[in-house]
């Protein structure tokens, strides 16, 4: 199996995968550098469906492959990363997160539905990375990740994009924050994401203060879990 390791070096953080006649696969543009006998192949979606798909979800188009032996150092960032071990289960990956897995997980996506899409405002056509099998998944975060297990019957409410990952049982829909129309405009919040299912999620509400600085310096909202390199 492929080794995963998250470095930390002058107040940023990256990855580091070491292969021994392995393969995995990493997140397009977001390579470093690499030493020792590995071969890149990076192929156009097959088909002009899955083009289409991936240039709607804002997501890279190429997902390259590494294989061989040898160590690949991926792009530092100020945010952080946090490694998802999956045994057989299936997650859903908000935008911007997938950033490295093993070439045992298979990575796709996943169309929500058109009235969560649209009360989510991401318009139309809303759609997340999926993994799913068995091997390790590198997640981009801003911060330190907290994981919640929810029971049947249990739900979290969440305000913009803090849980940046969750297990396929698990749903989400949006509402308002108050249960009164004009409410939401003296509560200070907008629209809720509450999640429902049997199964996981992952929060990411606390950016490390470097990414907080750079996020308000250059505008950028801390509601993305987004990569900042340096």
């Amino acid at each position: 199996m492929a080794e995963f390791k998250i470095n930390e070096m002058e107040g940023t953080r990256y990855v580091e995968i070491h292969l021994n006649h392995e393969m995995v696969r990493v997140e397009s543009g977001a390579l470093s550098y690499y030493i020792g006998d590995i071969k890149v192949y990076s192929q156009l979606m097959p088909s002009l469906g899955g083009l289409m798909t991936s240039l709607f979800a804002e997501e890279a188009v190429y997902r390259p492959t590494y294989t061989g032996t040898g160590a690949i150092t991926l792009e530092s960032s100020l945010g952080g990363f946090h490694q998802l071990d999956l045994q057989g289960e299936s997650w859903i990956l908000e935008r911007g997160t997938y950033w490295a897995s093993e070439g045992s997980v298979d990575v796709s996506f996943h169309r929500e539905k058109l009235h969560t899409a649209i009360w989510a405002g991401e318009g139309p056509l809303y759609l997340q990375t999926k993994v799913r099998g068995n091997g390790k998944v590198i997640l981009a975060t801003r911060g330190p990740v907290e994981e919640v297990v929810l029971s049947p019957g249990q739900s979290v409410a969440a305000e913009g994009k803090y849980v940046i990952a969750r297990t396929g049982d698990v749903s989400f829909e949006v509402r308002r924050t108050t249960r009164n129309f004009f409410g939401r405009f003296t509560s200070g919040e907008g629209s809720l994401r509450v999640y429902r299912g049997t199964g996981r999620i992952l929060l990411n509400p606390t950016p490390y203060w470097r990414y907080r600085v750079f996020a308000e310096k250059s505008g950028e909202s801390n509601d993305e879990p987004s990569k900042t390199t340096s």
